[in-house]
């Protein structure tokens, strides 16, 4: 199968550090071009990475007939815009979490991929890690028994002001950036969608942005209760519990690419941990996988590891958290897809 030949907005770390290495070890990408606005931050980051083509604006590597995908890891707050660009270019677009700033937003870029025929799927490289391909599989098996509640925790300490993360403007806050990985787990291994949520956030008073959040989702099968925050000592932790069983993932979001992964199961016979047994996973990158799996759905005509029906309903749970921090009371998803998308 040949590779795709994908473009790259702009020059973030994740960008530069993370995902482009990563997809240029896939076997069905290729980093043909990346753009930035200074002409010269794209030439050095090329040269860096070895990448054959630098633009010196967005719009121009749009234009390239050569680019035929466009990976989007631009702030927050660009995600759609230049996401629908790319699109009606002919782009095929793999766009980083969160796709959007709300709902609204999601149904705009669900139209432009219908309108324009592109691929076009958010970018939560946890889809397609093998620890969380293997504790879907855990639970639909009933290794747990019937599953009944999942915690999660994400942080890290961030109050460098110009950092996008802290702009309010640009789609900042800890929801949005961290929070969005515990509702996409729970949804992902609930197999179900919540019905209500209730949340509750702390705003930074110079920054205006969350910078603590907590939530409950209620899920016609249990519940999901999670707390993320940008101003505590960095970690994160996933745990699934059943009636019979337990499952948590040692790194569950940032699985560390030369590392082995685990997971733990546990079947309660004391709490000693006497009843653990570990499962472990070679060294993989997550960030390889959902490139390659994206580009054989470019190849296949088949859709991404996260389609933008997918995409749309995590976004709704997001927005509900927010209402629901505003009201004080229980809030209800409203994904509002289109009738032939439902």
């Amino acid at each position: 199968m040949k590779k795709v030949r994908w473009g790259v907005l702009g020059v973030s770390k994740i960008a530069t550090v993370k995902v482009i290495p990563a997809m240029q070890q896939g076997e069905l990408c290729e980093i043909a071009g990346i753009a930035s606005r200074d002409r010269s931050k794209a030439e050095a980051a090329a040269r860096d990475l070895g990448i054959p083509k630098a633009y010196g604006s967005y719009e121009e590597m749009l234009a390239d007939p050569e680019i035929e995908a466009v990976y989007n890891p631009l702030p927050n707050h660009l995600h759609v815009p230049l996401s629908i660009r790319a699109a009606e270019a002919g782009k095929h677009v793999l766009c980083e979490k969160p796709i959007a700033l709300n709902v609204a937003e999601t149904l705009e870029l669900i139209a432009a991929r219908d309108r324009t025929g592109v691929t076009i799927g958010e970018a939560f490289m946890v889809q397609t890690h093998p620890q969380w391909v293997r504790t879907m599989e855990l639970v639909r098996a009933g290794r747990i028994g019937q599953l009944r509640f999942a915690m999660g925790s994400f942080g890290y300490f961030n109050r460098v002001a110009e950092n996008i993360r802290n702009i309010r403007a640009y789609g900042g806050g800890g929801l949005l950036d961290i929070g969005c990985y515990p509702i996409k787990t729970s949804r992902m291994v609930f197999g179900e969608e919540p019905t209500r949520v209730s949340g509750t956030l702390a705003l930074d008073a110079a920054f205006g942005v969350d910078t603590l959040a907590s939530a409950i989702l209620d899920y016609p099968s249990g519940q999901c209760i999670f707390a993320c925050s940008t101003q505590v000592v960095p970690h994160q932790s996933m745990q699934f519990f059943g009636t019979t069983g337990r499952i948590e993932l040692e790194i569950p979001f940032n699985a560390i690419p030369n590392q082995t992964s685990r997971i733990r199961i546990d079947d309660g016979r004391d709490l000693r941990g006497g009843g653990i047994t570990v499962e472990e996973f070679a060294p993989c990158d997550q960030y390889t996988l959902q490139g390659d799996q994206f580009s054989r759905a470019i190849r296949e005509g088949a859709a991404p590891p996260v389609p933008l029906e997918d995409s749309v309903r995590n976004m709704a749970v997001i927005e509900a958290i927010f209402r629901s921090a505003e009201t004080g009371k229980w809030e209800q998803p409203a994904a509002m897809l289109p009738k032939n998308n439902r």
